[in-house]
């Protein structure tokens, strides 16, 4: 047996990207996918149904079970909508992925207020409101049963929520706050049965597709595909899966051929003092403790990653 085998996914951001080979790597493991997509271009402009079709085609030209849901994630009646299509479809709703979202790429002090709205939104917003109403309906669910059901949220942010990203203000913001509200959720809903993580993955999409980190994601001639988004799918599968019920609140980082489990973040040097601290005593502790050191510039892009 497959191993999601009866299982019902919503999968956000599906028609391109990572988003539509996670929803082609859930279908292929058994699971019946809500394919949505808003149909947007890069930086969110236009809407199609047209582009979530071809991917529910797709899947059922290869023997799985999928429906479109055309919607703005970030709306709030079109997420409950999202997720109400799962569960009127196939009569529950078991897993979310949380994958949709665009760039409006600028440095921060030549960023428009639209273009930080308009990030936040699709990014933090979309995540929330997909969240919101998933654990609503497994915990509803989960008192009328009278014990746990089963939920499984997969939220995506990046490592420019760890490291931060020049020229991404909005969008690394966004993401460490996903990575917050993900953790809140586990905590929130642990108790109903449902887990929830986060990846970071790095895979070759729309996002990189331009700009000066583009040829870093080209896909080789020959050779392993590092960034191919189908070196992230199995992780997806994974705590999608019944295999990963005691894994929850946790991070990864994923490409290639590397998983990486990132811990919480942990305290550095602690300082007291007698009485209170003053400017002289300050600069001279933390003076020693940052002595040599150099102001961060560090992007995703050149941090080692075990």
């Amino acid at each position: 047996m497959a191993a999601l085998e009866g299982k019902v996914a919503v999968v956000t951001g599906a028609a391109n990207g990572l988003g539509r080979a996670e929803a082609l790597y859930l279908a292929s493991q058994g699971a019946r996918v809500v394919v949505s997509d808003i149909g947007a271009d890069r930086d969110g402009q236009g809407r199609t149904a047209d582009a979530a079709q071809e991917v529910v085609d797709l899947i059922a030209s290869r023997g799985g079970e999928a429906v479109a849901h055309c919607g703005d994630v970030a709306d709030w009646d079109d997420s409950k909508a999202m997720i109400q299509k799962a569960i009127d479809t196939w009569g529950d709703l078991h897993i979310l992925v949380n994958n949709a979202g665009f760039l409006r790429d600028k440095m921060i002090f030549s960023m428009s207020e639209e273009d930080w709205d308009a990030v936040i939104r699709v990014h933090l917003k979309g995540h929330f409101c997909g969240i919101r109403h998933a654990t609503a309906y497994w915990r509803d669910a989960s008192k009328q049963k009278g014990g746990p059901v089963y939920g499984r949220i997969i939220s995506t942010a990046s490592e420019a929520a760890l490291f931060g990203s020049v020229g991404q203000p909005n969008y690394a913001a966004a993401k460490s706050g996903i990575v917050a509200l993900t953790n809140a959720a586990a905590q929130g809903c642990v108790r109903y049965g449902v887990t929830a993580n986060t990846i970071m993955p790095r895979a070759r999409t729309r996002m990189v597709a331009v700009g000066p980190v583009a040829a870093a994601f080209e896909k080789p001639a020959e050779g392993f595909d590092t960034f191919s988004p189908d070196n992230v799918t199995p992780l997806v599968g994974y705590l999608a899966s019944p295999d990963s019920a005691n894994v929850s609140g946790n991070l990864f980082i994923v490409w290639g051929q590397s998983v990486t489990v990132v811990e919480a973040p942990r305290l550095d040097d602690v300082y007291a003092t007698e009485g209170h601290w003053t400017h002289e005593s300050i600069a001279e502790v933390l003076g020693k403790h940052f002595g040599g050191k150099q102001p961060l510039e560090l992007s995703f892009f050149n941090k080692p990653v075990a």
